[in-house]
């Protein structure tokens, strides 16, 4: 999440969502690429409470940085070399 410019989990599983969406529809199985899971945080006075979390792969993460806010400049720099990283490997195949 921070390395892709977000501070606020809320909006960062919007685009969470939208990636997990645009898997479904492109017929890949989101689930495995987006592996729900969850963790402890603690909160004040040693209370402690489970949040949703998600471990996810390579093509999760090519996903997500382009479905992010490209007004956020880690998101733009992860969409620019996805990009690069495509056409280098098309480069490479031909």
């Amino acid at each position: 999440m921070p390395l892709l410019g977000y501070a606020n989990w809320p909006n960062f599983e919007t685009a969470i969502h939208r990636a997990m969406t645009t898997a479904e529809v492109s017929e890949s199985a989101s689930e495995d690429h987006f592996i729900e899971v969850s963790k402890v945080l603690t909160i004040g006075s040693r209370a402690s409470r489970r949040v949703r979390d998600y471990m996810i792969t390579r093509y999760a993460c090519y996903l997500i940085a382009t479905n992010g806010n490209p007004r956020k400049q880690e998101i733009a720099f992860a969409q620019s070399y996805f990009a690069l990283s495509t056409r280098k490997n098309e480069l490479i195949e031909h």
